[in-house]
């Protein structure tokens, strides 16, 4: 087993050990949740299991990796650059303020930076379900310069998730117009669910619109809008609850198209 290497990484918030030759090609990898050595090289299991043995924490079962999926051999045929997953929560605005960090001393706070701040509460929020089975792309980018601030898929559907900053504001949402503090009401949800409704023409499936209020003081609903959920940061891990709408299969076949930028190139 000389020149063999045990490398750490973490993947969808779980650990993997890879086993490695000395030129960096991986021979296997152990999943300690799992409790699974996944072998490529048959013929070296037994150096494998040696260069594993100070991490293995009992018994495991050893052979070939799965066969992948349809929606994992999807993933595997995308281009990198086409690839949406790896972006972070407020990816637009992150890079909209690495290329124009605007003037160093300012009057007012830069807007950019409050609604970094709000994406960013709900797409970690929206991350944490994943163990109950949900996907989040960030950012997904929309022609004409639109875009989707999250996209939640698993078990209750398909949402467009939008998030709003509203620091200690008193929120009122009238219909589609929604108002911050003594601010005029915009018609906001006229802009959510117009997004939705864009996502559920590019992955031909139902995609439903919802608005986060991140930061709010109270909220006031007179007039529920049809068809949009209008929720507190404080509620958004609620949703992780809602099932009985897509399959396991289902939900990683949508989330596999929807990774893809090329998907939404024409809504």
């Amino acid at each position: 087993m000389d020149g063999l290497r045990v490398i750490p990484t973490w993947r969808h918030g779980r650990e993997r050990l890879y086993v490695c030759l000395p030129d960096g090609g991986t021979l296997a990898w152990y999943d300690r949740e799992a409790a699974r050595v996944d072998l490529i090289a048959a013929d070296r299991e037994e150096d494998v299991l040696e260069a594993l043995g100070p991490f293995l924490t009992g018994p495991v079962a050893v052979g070939p990796p799965p066969v992948p999926a349809p929606a994992e051999l999807a993933r595997l045929c995308l281009h990198p650059d086409d690839d949406l997953a790896p972006n972070r929560p407020g990816e637009a605005l992150l890079v909209a303020l690495d290329r124009d960090p605007g003037p160093a001393y300012r009057f007012r706070p830069d807007p950019r930076r409050r609604a970094l701040t709000a994406e960013r509460t709900v797409g970690e929020a929206l991350d944490r379900m994943e163990g109950a089975g949900w996907r989040t792309l960030h950012s997904v980018p929309l022609p004409g310069g639109d875009r989707i601030h999250h996209l939640l898929i698993g078990p209750g559907g398909l949402y467009a998730v939008h998030a709003l900053y509203a620091h200690k504001q008193r929120v009122t949402v009238t219909g589609p117009r929604v108002g911050l503090g003594r601010h005029e009401p915009q018609p906001l949800l006229l802009r959510v669910r117009a997004a939705a409704d864009r996502a559920s023409y590019a992955l031909t499936a139902e995609v439903r619109p919802a608005l986060v209020l991140v930061g709010a003081s109270h909220v006031s609903v007179s007039a529920p809008p049809r068809g949009v959920r209008v929720l507190t940061d404080g509620e958004v891990a609620g949703l992780a609850d809602l099932g009985g709408v897509l399959k396991p299969a289902d939900a990683e076949a949508l989330y596999a198209t929807a990774r893809d930028r090329n998907t939404w190139a024409r809504v």
